[in-house]
């Protein structure tokens, strides 16, 4: 075939190398007369094969769209020339059945269409030296809007290079903000990361990131089910959006407003059953409307950092996230007369200790043995007035002995 394919298939699937030559040949022809997710095209493969259908648009078969035949014509021309440009590009065509296939994508077929959108790819180009099924075994898409905040690019910089350190790749669309900024994160930590495009791999876009795509095809791959010399349209960012859901065991949207495309993609992984997940933003910003949204219906799971992302991908159990306890304070080892009679003082101003035993519910003879303690632990303090708020024992180290002695009544006796 050329572009640099590799002809993988054996006989052990029942077809001859020279049947899976012509179902690739098939498949790169039928991608270039039908666009990418049309939902005539996931019909006619369920009735014919790709070698059936391709030679019913060629022979101007009735049955097939009217568009499919017109852009069948001069067919066999195209395709070498595809295939042409692809080779000078560095592309390979990696379909079904392939070594390199990753079989995840195979559910686009078990799933309904999403904004008219159906069905797994017919093949996809690939721009890189790895494997996408060994890249992709482990991995998480990472997705946003483009009209990104600064708070929304730094977090999903650190979530991707939260990922990568432990071995999980990043997948993302190489869009401007939290596309880019994923990526970017990846590469900073010398991970794998995958870009999949809405154009051909020869084309950069957004042209400023031509950059950021060659530095991801040089340690990743660049992804598209387009063919060279195809440009990106709006309904191919949506098409392509399943692609990235179908490639990752999850997804993790980092801001996205009321009718981002990061929802389009956050849609797919609900219909394929993956994980879905959400970064929550402030909760005035417009960029973050859509993610709160999705998280109040329970179709996305918080999470606020990689090690969250990462606990929800492995097997249940085995990761912990949960963060480490905040250090214990005096107010934690204080009796509950005491917890009773420091919440019953004002901020500022003094309180007799029979407005504080009213305050408190306890006798004043239980509140002026707790003021005595808390007095020489230096949380109260007397006044002709009353009793005031010295400072506050919720903001105290436990273990700095004056806590433990206004916790332990036994203690201030023994200081006497």
């Amino acid at each position: 075939m050329g572009a640099g394919d590799r002809v993988t298939a054996t006989e052990q699937d029942g077809v001859s190398p020279r049947g899976r030559r012509d179902e690739r040949r098939a498949r790169l022809g039928l991608s270039l007369v039908a666009e990418p997710g049309d939902p005539r095209l996931a019909a006619g493969l369920l009735e014919r094969t790709p070698t059936e259908l391709l030679a019913a648009v060629t022979s101007a078969d009735a049955g097939t769209p009217e568009a499919w035949r017109a852009r069948a014509v001069a067919l066999d021309t195209r395709l070498e020339a595809t295939v042409t440009v692809a080779r000078g590009a560095g592309l390979r065509w990696v379909c079904p059945g392939d070594a390199g296939w990753p079989e995840r994508l195979d559910d686009l077929d078990q799933v309904g269409a999403v904004s008219g959108v159906v069905g797994r790819p017919l093949g996809l180009w690939v721009r890189g030296r790895g494997r996408l099924d060994d890249l992709t075994a482990r991995s998480a898409a990472v997705v946003g809007a483009r009209d990104a905040t600064t708070y929304g690019r730094d977090v999903a910089g650190d979530l991707a290079a939260d990922l990568v350190d432990a071995g999980t790749a990043v997948v993302s669309g190489a869009a401007f903000g939290i596309d880019a900024a994923a990526h970017r994160g990846a590469l900073a930590l010398g991970g794998p990361t995958v870009a999949v495009l809405a154009c051909g791999l020869d084309i950069d876009y957004p042209r400023a990131h031509a950059s950021l795509l060659r530095a991801i095809s040089e340690s990743g791959l660049l992804v598209s089910e387009h063919p060279p010399g195809a440009t990106p349209t709006r309904s191919r960012f949506l098409t392509r959006n399943r692609i990235i859901a179908g490639l990752t065991q999850g997804t993790v949207v980092v801001e996205a407003a009321r009718r981002s495309g990061a929802l389009n993609t956050l849609s797919w992984a609900n219909e394929l059953g993956r994980l879905t997940m959400a970064v929550p933003g402030p909760v005035a910003h417009q960029s973050s409307v859509g993610v709160h949204q999705a998280i109040r219906e329970g179709r996305a799971v918080l999470v606020t950092n990689g090690a969250e992302v990462l606990e929800d991908l492995d097997v249940l159990g085995r990761r912990d996230a949960t963060p480490p306890s905040a250090p214990a304070t005096v107010w934690d080892g204080l009796d509950p007369t005491s917890r009773a009679v420091i919440e019953a003082l004002p901020a500022q101003g003094p309180r007799t200790t029979d407005e504080i035993a009213w305050h408190a519910g306890a006798s004043p003879e239980a509140v002026a043995a707790a003021l005595d303690h808390l007095e020489r632990s230096g949380f109260v303090r007397p006044s002709g007035r009353g009793w005031h708020l010295a400072r506050r024992a919720d903001l105290a180290r436990a273990g700095d002995g004056a806590g433990e002695r206004a916790g332990d009544p036994a203690a201030g006796d023994q200081d006497r």
